[in-house]
């Protein structure tokens, strides 16, 4: 995919924010996480208060049996999280391999390589965690490769930072609209040998359509992106639900749920349908370390007269 080009103080801003990430990456684990996080988290709940009102609003909504007390303790909990989340991106511009396995198990790693051994599959995640440090999978599996698929920022600046801090020899990006035609021009070969990985991040806020599938989602009609259920359908792919569970600041252990084995008859929207299950109950049970402050029900279900 070919980048954008950027102009000379772009290349600039670039580059110094880069060699910023790089210096910070490296700095001692303690600096990094309780000192850095600890101020970030000062910022952004105390000062700037980010979102506030949107988190609010979220967290009201998805559980209204909750009393305000219970929720605002949530809420405190989710912006330590975002503010661990920061320091977890900005460490990925150094990871070595040893330090990868550091910031990242693998639960039942050799049953999960054997049922993919071979094979190409989907990996269905969630903005969960630190859900980027899933881009590492390949680490413990160098035959395979993980095609991280994103949506491209509005900024270029941002948008190449990311790209840099996502590309590594585990995982490389591919913008969602070139998805399909990436997977269908590379499946036969794979990439260097290796069997191809789509990760998908799939409980983004989609654009709505006329066909948009509502499910029933932490006590809201919501609409979720059905590229993963597609492309499994099409290309007959294992579709592994991504579960997330944090161990520590800044280390995660991650797990697989297989919900569709890639031959299975299954009615529509019923791949989608067993993600959305798992989700929901994986937020339910740490509700702190999901991402609140995303816009996710921008769109509402219309009523029909007489329904």
């Amino acid at each position: 995919m070919r980048s954008e080009k950027l102009n000379f103080l772009q290349r600039l801003t670039l580059e110094t924010l880069w060699i910023a990430a790089k210096a910070f990456a490296v700095m001692p684990y303690w600096f990094k996480y309780h000192v850095v996080e600890n101020l970030v988290f000062l910022l952004i709940y105390h000062c700037f208060r980010y979102r506030r009102g949107v988190v609010d609003t979220n967290l009201r909504n998805a559980f209204p049996q909750k009393g305000e007390r219970e929720r605002a303790v949530i809420r405190r909990r989710f912006y330590r999280t975002l503010s661990e989340i920061f320091v977890d991106t900005i460490n990925m511009a150094h990871m070595s391999e040893r330090k990868v396995r550091s910031v990242l198990r693998v639960r039942d790693l050799e049953a999960h390589r054997q049922a993919v051994a071979g094979r190409d599959w989907i990996a269905m995640s969630s903005h969960f965690g630190c859900w980027e440090y899933s881009c590492y999978w390949a680490a413990y599996e160098p035959s395979q490769l993980l095609v991280a698929v994103y949506h491209p920022l509005r900024s270029k600046v941002v948008e190449q930072l990311y790209r840099r801090l996502r590309n590594s020899a585990y995982a490389t990006t591919v913008a969602m609209k070139e998805s399909l035609r990436f997977y269908l021009r590379n499946r036969e070969r794979g990439i260097d040998g290796r069997n191809l990985v789509m990760g998908l991040i799939s409980d983004q806020n989609p654009p709505r359509r006329p066909d948009s599938r509502w499910f029933r989602f932490l006590e809201q009609d919501t609409i979720f992106f059905d590229g993963g259920e597609k492309l499994a359908l099409r290309c007959h792919l294992p579709v592994y639900f991504v579960r997330m569970e944090r161990v520590k600041r800044g280390c995660y252990e991650m797990s697989f749920e297989r919900i569709y084995d890639g031959e299975e008859q299954v009615a529509e929207h019923e791949i989608t349908e067993r993600y959305v299950r798992r989700l929901e109950a994986m937020i339910v049970e740490h509700p702190e370390l999901w991402m609140w402050s995303h816009r996710r029900w921008k769109h509402k279900r219309r009523q029909h007269a007489g329904c």
